[in-house]
Order: C-alpha cells, then sequence, then structure tokens
C-alpha cells in the first residue's frame, strides 16, 4: 500500500514538473528570426521607400552651388547660415533647426516665398526648389532631409523608447537592432505598428520570424510610428503565477496537500 502511494505521489510530481517545463520553454519557430531566408536568395528589392513629407515635419534644406563662387546662393540660405549674428532680413519663418512644415502644407523659403512640400518626398521636394533657384542660379545644389523623423518602441525589447532616426528611413530589422533587440519574452511573430496618415490611424502586424516582411508595407517605418512588441504567452503565465511569491506559496501549498491526500488513504 506504502508503495503505491510513493508511486502515485512520484507521478504526480513528474506530472507538475513537466507542466512548468513546457510552459517555460519556447519553440524554435517563436524565437529565430527569418527562418527561411535562403528563400530570398537572387530576389529583387520590391520596395522602393521614401517617407512622405506631412504638417509639422520639420525639413532641413541646404543649398549650394557647383562654382566656385558661394555667394551667390546666400540669398537661398536660412538666416542663421548667412547672416549669424544679424538680427534683420533672412526667413523670419525658418527656425534655427530648419523649416517647419505649416498645417497647410507649406513652407516660406528665402526668395522662392510659399513652397508646397505637403505630399511629397525627400528627393522631389530637392528637384522642385532645384528647378525653381535655376531662374536666379544656373547650377543649385539642393540637400534636403527630414529632421524630425522618430519612432517609439514600447513593450518586449531591451531598450524600449523613442528613436530618433537621422537618415529619415528606417526598417523593420534596423530598428530592432537599435533598441537592442527583442528580449526572450517577446513575440516575434505578431508585432504591431500603429501609424497615422492624414490623421487617421492604421494598424499593421509584422512577423519577424518569416521573410514575407521584406515586401509587408510597413517593412519601413514612416516617422511617428509607433512599434509594440508584446509579451509572448510563456512570459504572461510567468508574470501571472511563478515569478510571484503568491504563486509559489500555492504551488508548495498544492503539493503539500497532495501528499497529506494520498498519505490518509
Amino acid at each position: 500500500m506504502k508503495d503505491n502511494k510513493l508511486k502515485i505521489m512520484r507521478e504526480i510530481l513528474i506530472l507538475l514538473s513537466c507542466s512548468i517545463f513546457f510552459i517555460s520553454c519556447a519553440t524554435k519557430d517563436e524565437i529565430v528570426y527569418f527562418e527561411n531566408v535562403k528563400s530570398l536568395e537572387g530576389k529583387e528589392n520590391l520596395l522602393n521607400y521614401e517617407p512622405i513629407i506631412e504638417p509639422n515635419d520639420v525639413l532641413s534644406v541646404r543649398v549650394s552651388s557647383s562654382s566656385i563662387n558661394e555667394e551667390i546662393v546666400k540669398p537661398f540660405q536660412m538666416r542663421n547660415e548667412n547672416q549669424q549674428g544679424n538680427s534683420g532680413g533672412g526667413n523670419q519663418s525658418a527656425s534655427l533647426s530648419g523649416y517647419l512644415v505649416s498645417p497647410d502644407g507649406t513652407i516660406q523659403f528665402p526668395v522662392l516665398g510659399e513652397i508646397k512640400v505637403k505630399g511629397l518626398t525627400r528627393t522631389q521636394i530637392q528637384e522642385k526648389l532645384e528647378s525653381e533657384i535655376k531662374a536666379y542660379v544656373n547650377d543649385p545644389i539642393v540637400d534636403v532631409r527630414l529632421m524630425n523623423f522618430s519612432v517609439t518602441v514600447l513593450g518586449e525589447v531591451n531598450s524600449p523608447g523613442r528613436v530618433q532616426i537621422s537618415d529619415g528611413r528606417v526598417s523593420m530589422p534596423e530598428l530592432i537592432a537599435m533598441v537592442g533587440d527583442i528580449s526572450y519574452d517577446g513575440k516575434r511573430e505578431n508585432i504591431t505598428i500603429i501609424r497615422e496618415k492624414n490623421g487617421v490611424k492604421s494598424v499593421g502586424t509584422i512577423d519577424m520570424t518569416e521573410t514575407d516582411l521584406f515586401y509587408s508595407p510597413y517593412f519601413y517605418l514612416k516617422q511617428n510610428d509607433i512599434v509594440y512588441v508584446e509579451p509572448s504567452y510563456r512570459a504572461i503565465k510567468s508574470a501571472g503565477f511563478f515569478t510571484s511569491y503568491q504563486g509559489i506559496i500555492s504551488l508548495g501549498t498544492t503539493i503539500i496537500s497532495l501528499y497529506l491526500l494520498i498519505n490518509s488513504l
């Protein structure tokens, strides 16, 4: 009889141990990035992305010339570039850091006046400005940068927060690297991206374990996107039970109760 009790007790403990093991373990599919990465070999990049300029964006616009005489482009440069310490003249609406896109999608540019930039890419704005400046300068060179490009990353990553992007373009794999990778408890196959366009929110998802992400409209991130990496089921279960002292006490109480119950048989 005693041997039967010990056998039953041993089986219960083994069952509990196995349950804890399977709850705490993750499969390879949940951890590995780009599992079928070999399928990308030889395929062309179908994405050609540049961020679209919207109201409240801040643009850096630098005008130079291929001519030796740089004086000819000074009227098209920002006040802090060509009139340091001079309080008069220049573009009064341009801040020291860049040109703020107004609610109607325009910037006030020196000499040229109001320029419509909403809905254009950085390259399109460069071409537009060069075309208009050519009425005054033969060989203008315009460089446009988006200065306020940032993405907010929340959830199960090693360094969550707001990430400033210097060159105005970042992909999901690059962003994940910037925040120190997804933590062990992060859900890689269902990353949420919250995006706003023309005042309307949209929500998309990215699966970092599959190569389909390279063809997703959310592969390249847009300024002010919010990226959320949710915890895995394993992490949720762990946070709710095994990491709390109440859970440990409850587990211990259950084992003791089972032991006493078997001994009373």
